[in-house]
């Protein structure tokens, strides 16, 4: 169990970084179709996989930015900076 939740929030990482890196790109190279394509192709598999995570796991953000399934799950596991990868 603690592998594929390792595994899962690398990717979310992964892609993360790819949606980060797209976006600074995107702002110097507006009219760049095919990597806004792809920021929006990773931008939408991000959502997909956070929400996967959230539903398994527990919240990943706080302040109001992720909701929480009965009973409050946000002190049940490590938060996400805690993980040991």
């Amino acid at each position: 169990m603690m592998h594929e939740r390792i595994a899962l929030m690398k990717r979310i990482q992964e892609v993360e970084f790819a949606a980060t890196d797209l976006q600074l790109y995107l702002d110097t190279h507006p009219q760049d179709q095919r990597a806004l394509m792809q920021f929006n192709q990773y931008a939408a598999e991000l959502m997909m996989l956070k929400q996967q995570y959230e539903l398994a796991y527990g919240p990943l953000l706080n302040f109001g930015f992720s909701q929480s399934q009965y009973p409050w799950r946000w002190i049940e596991t490590p938060w996400p900076w805690e993980e040991e990868f």
